[in-house]
């Protein structure tokens, strides 16, 4: 059985990668393009003026298109360049959390037939609303943050053909990582699964996801984007869809909550050392979460109850 789970989840994996590798690569491809061309300082120099909103200077807007375009470290790399307060860096940190690496993740809930837009709109959603009631209600962090790491040098390249190759370079790179997280946990699920230790999971979780209002064949996809995120456990999430009869509903709930806080451990350590309060942090998006799809699931349930009168 042994040898028989590890080609399946091979195989299942190498599909995953080629079903992922197809959005990842051409956006990965395009977006470091555009760092080389004046569209990034352009929506940049767009943005500087709406930073007020958000308590912000308007150099924040360099980190938060960053992390949106690209992933937390790109973010992160931003701030470390910038004379920021501890208010500022957490204002950024908290957005960050939210909705960091948008158009690649938003792009993967459409392989689990979520909406693009639905997972658009909650992340950018969350991460205004945070920001703005972070910035009304917390009066302290006026001092300057003090960073605890060195960013690492960015590659220099001139030339279209020198970018272009980078550009390749990278994207490559990212589905050769892709590829490893994916195969390997592939692997695992189907161990999981042929050893019937899946099924004991989903009943210890089977309590916290009815509490979310999805049923508990969802437990391996909050699982896997709680643990490695969006774009890394789409694969795992993909899979669980198609083989546990994943509802659209439950997946788009799943989706919801774990926008709010995917990968909430890693990503919450990532800023640890920007010398800003990482309790909070975590806390914020973890509450958020839960609070957030239980009021979406509780107003779905109220508007199929009232489908089905109509039609009784």
């Amino acid at each position: 059985m042994f040898a028989t789970s590890l080609k399946n989840g091979g195989i299942v994996g190498l599909k995953t990668t080629w079903t992922l590798g197809k959005i990842i690569f051409p956006v990965t491809l395009i977006v470091v393009l555009l760092q080389h061309t004046p569209v990034l300082p352009w929506v940049i120099r767009l943005l500087e003026p709406f930073m007020g909103l958000f308590g912000l200077s308007g150099d924040a807007a360099i980190p938060l298109v960053l992390g949106n375009f690209l992933n937390l470290y790109a973010g992160i790399g931003g701030i470390l360049s910038l004379d920021l307060t501890v208010k500022e860096v957490f204002i950024i940190a908290v957005m960050l959390s939210f909705s960091h690496n948008l158009l690649i993740e938003s792009s993967v809930a459409v392989k689990v037939g979520v909406s693009f837009w639905v997972i658009l709109a909650v992340r950018l959603g969350l991460a205004f609303i945070s920001a703005i009631v972070i910035h009304l209600v917390w009066s302290g962090g006026q001092e300057m943050a003090q960073y605890g790491m060195i960013p690492a040098q960015e590659e220099q390249v001139a030339g279209m053909a020198a970018v272009t190759l980078l550009a390749v370079k990278k994207a490559a790179f990212g589905i050769l990582q892709l590829a490893l997280i994916v195969i390997l946990l592939m692997i695992g699920i189907q161990l999981l699964k042929d050893y019937h230790w899946l099924e004991t999971f989903s009943r210890w979780t089977s309590p916290f996801t009815r509490m979310l209002g999805m049923k508990e064949n969802t437990s391996t996809t909050m699982a896997a984007g709680l643990v490695f995120g969006l774009a890394y456990g789409a694969g795992v999430m993909i899979q669980a869809v198609k083989e546990d009869g994943v509802s659209k509903k439950d997946a788009t709930l799943a989706f919801i909550f774990l926008v709010a806080c995917h990968a909430v451990v890693e990503d919450t350590l990532i800023f640890m050392p920007l010398g800003i309060p990482i309790l909070p942090l975590f806390f914020i998006r973890l509450v958020t979460a839960v609070l957030l799809t239980c009021v979406v699931a509780a107003v779905w349930r109220q508007v199929d109850n009232a489908r089905e009168g109509k039609v009784a």
